[in-house]
């Protein structure tokens, strides 16, 4: 915390024109610092306004910050729109543009914090992309003893699926976190916010033959403890990286559309549980959402699908 106080202090002394111009890779630092360290954001989330912070000094160019209109700030929006970003990455990118005005202006840089002004994506609007349960099926039994490290892989699509757990929460699964006779894990989620995530008997049975079957032959050499519960093929904790790339590449055996991601089977395995009947806060707390709005936009989807089945068969429709 000092380090950090140390440096902004020292930018403080400078005329507020002559701050503005850092350096990008200057101000990103201290953001980052004041993220984690005042904000609490987990280590991902950090990450991602980072590569935020840079789209939009590529924007900026040479312009000093604290000359910008609230006009070309709504040009900047239109500006990631044109690079083809969806809907909810352009407002993640106004988070981002939010919170770090609201970091200059705490540190003296800005005195108004313009953005604030910009108007909010309507993100229900998008509704989420989800797999019907046939499509699960297929994707779930997509890896086959043909693949070498099919054992690992179907136990990961299981979970994915079975859990509703991001890819992070998968890739930092630890065995002391399972608990397969019970049929839960533990996870730790956004915050570092921990909670208990149901398998269900095809999960845990994929996650038992993995253990027995194929994690003893992905452990290193050494007599070194490998605390994760998925590694990779060196021994490693498997990074939610390699996540993405395995369920884009079983997607494509599956015959699965592409544009699929572990988000994908998030969205899934929350619409099928309402589909199911199941209870609204029920799901959110399956999920980890901190708030029900988030939660929510499941009901979009299943309306969505509702929408589809009263148009098809209605006589009236």
């Amino acid at each position: 915390m000092a380090k950090r106080m140390t440096r902004l202090q020292k930018l403080k002394q400078q005329p507020a024109s002559a701050r503005s111009r850092q350096r990008p890779d200057q101000w990103s630092e201290s953001f980052a610092d004041y993220l984690q360290r005042e904000c609490h954001l987990a280590e991902n989330t950090v990450a991602a306004y980072r590569r935020d912070l840079q789209r939009f000094e590529q924007w900026r160019g040479n312009r000093p910050i604290e000359r910008l209109k609230i006009s070309q700030l709504s040009d900047y929006v239109g500006w990631l729109a044109d690079q083809g970003l969806a809907p909810s990455s352009v407002a993640r990118h106004l988070v981002t543009l939010k919170m770090f005005f609201k970091f200059l202006q705490l540190e003296g840089v800005l005195r108004d914090n313009l953005a604030e002004l910009l108007g909010s994506q309507k993100l229900w609007q998008r509704v989420p992309e989800v797999l019907s349960p046939s499509q699960v099926q297929r994707f779930l039994d997509a890896p086959r003893p043909i693949e070498k490290y099919f054992l690992r892989d179907r136990a990961l699509l299981e979970m994915l699926y079975a859990t509703g757990c991001r890819a992070s929460e998968l890739s930092n699964l630890r065995l002391e976190d399972l608990h397969l006779e019970q049929g839960h894990c533990k996870c730790t989620g956004k915050g570092n916010k921990q909670r208990m995530a149901h398998l269900g008997d095809s999960a845990v049975s994929a996650v038992q033959e993995y253990l027995k079957g194929q994690r003893p032959d992905l452990l290193p050499a050494s007599s070194h403890f490998v605390p994760w519960l998925f590694l990779s093929r060196s021994g490693r904790r498997l990074r939610r990286e390699a996540i993405w790339v395995l369920v884009k590449k079983y997607a494509l055996i599956a015959g699965i559309p592409p544009g699929i991601s572990p988000h994908t089977l998030r969205h899934s395995f929350a619409t099928h549980l309402l589909a199911g009947g199941a209870d609204l806060r029920h799901v959110q707390e399956m999920l980890g959402h901190a708030s029900i709005a988030t939660t929510q936009i499941y009901t979009h989807v299943d309306q969505s699908r509702l929408k589809k089945v009263h148009n098809q068969f209605h006589p009236r429709a």
